[in-house]
C-alpha cells in the first residue's frame, strides 16, 4: 500500500515592529489601530505579511518601517528581536511572526499603513502596565522588546540610537533614565560613561548652550560593546536600593 503523499503545512509569515523613541521626555511606542478583522479597531504593533515569495524578512521589516514612519533605514537602528509562533496566537491560522526592534531619535508623527485606520505614539508604560490591551500577543512582544532594549543599554552602545548625531552627556543620561524608568546620579553617570572607552567621542570643539554654561557635544564612538558596562539600578524597594543609589 502506497503511503499518502506528504504535503507541507500551510504556514504564514509576518513581521511585527516594536518601534521606540523618546517624546516629551519619556519612552514612547508606535501603535496602529487595526482596520481589518481579526481584532478590528484594537491597537496593535505595526507589521504585516511578506509581500511575495521573493521578499526577504529584513526587507519586509524595512518596508513596514518606511510605511509607518517614512524614515530612511539608515536613520534607524533595526534588529531582529525574536520569533513568535504559538499555534493559537492568530485566529486566521498558523501565523509566525518575526518581531523586530526599531529605535531612532525624534521620530515624526506616524502615518497609518494599508491595513490600519490610525497610527499614533503611546507611552511605553501604558503598554507595560496593562492599561492598554493589544491585539494578538502583541503586548508580550512589546514587553519583551522594551526589556531587550533596557538590557542592551547596559552592555552596548544602543543608547546612542535614541540620540541625534551630536549630543551632550546630559542628553545621553536622559535616554538611560527614560528607557530604564529611573533617575541616575549625574556625577556617577558621567564617570561611568567616561570609563567605557570608545563608547562616545568628542564632536570636535562644538558646544551646546543648555541654559547655563555651554555643554560639550559628543558622537557615538567606535565601540559597540561597553566595558565596563553601565549596570541598571535595581528596582526601588529591593535590597540594593535600600543602601542608596547604585554606584
Amino acid at each position: 500500500m502506497q503511503d499518502d503523499l506528504w504535503s507541507p503545512p500551510h504556514v504564514l509569515l509576518t513581521v511585527d515592529l516594536v518601534i521606540l523613541t523618546l517624546r516629551e521626555g519619556s519612552l514612547h511606542m508606535l501603535l496602529v489601530e487595526r482596520g481589518e478583522d481579526p481584532f478590528r479597531g484594537m491597537p496593535a504593533l505595526p507589521g504585516g505579511f511578506l509581500n511575495h515569495d521573493g521578499e526577504e524578512i529584513l526587507d519586509a521589516a524595512h518596508r513596514e518601517l518606511d510605511e509607518e514612519t517614512a524614515l530612511a533605514s539608515n536613520w534607524v537602528h533595526l534588529e531582529q528581536l525574536a520569533v513568535y509562533g504559538e499555534s493559537g496566537r492568530d485566529p486566521r491560522g498558523r501565523v509566525i511572526s518575526v518581531a523586530h526592534l526599531a529605535i531612532a531619535p525624534g521620530l515624526p508623527d506616524p502615518v497609518a499603513g494599508t491595513d490600519a485606520t490610525d497610527a499614533a505614539w503611546f507611552p511605553a508604560e501604558a503598554v507595560l502596565s496593562g492599561e492598554m490591551e493589544l491585539a494578538f500577543d502583541h503586548r508580550r512582544i512589546a514587553t519583551e522588546g522594551i526589556e531587550h532594549a533596557r538590557t542592551k543599554l547596559e552592555f552596548s552602545s544602543l543608547a546612542t540610537a535614541f540620540c541625534r548625531e551630536e549630543f551632550t552627556i546630559a542628553e545621553l543620561q536622559h535616554v538611560y533614565e527614560a528607557v530604564w524608568g529611573t533617575e541616575l546620579d549625574t556625577r556617577n553617570f558621567y564617570r561611568k560613561v567616561q570609563a567605557a572607552k570608545g563608547f562616545i567621542v568628542p564632536a570636535g570643539t562644538d558646544l551646546r548652550s543648555t541654559g547655563g554654561r555651554p555643554a560639550r557635544l559628543y558622537r557615538s564612538g567606535p565601540k559597540t560593546v561597553l566595558f565596563p558596562p553601565l549596570i541598571r539600578p535595581a528596582p526601588s524597594g529591593t535590597e540594593e536600593n535600600t543602601r542608596g543609589k547604585a554606584e
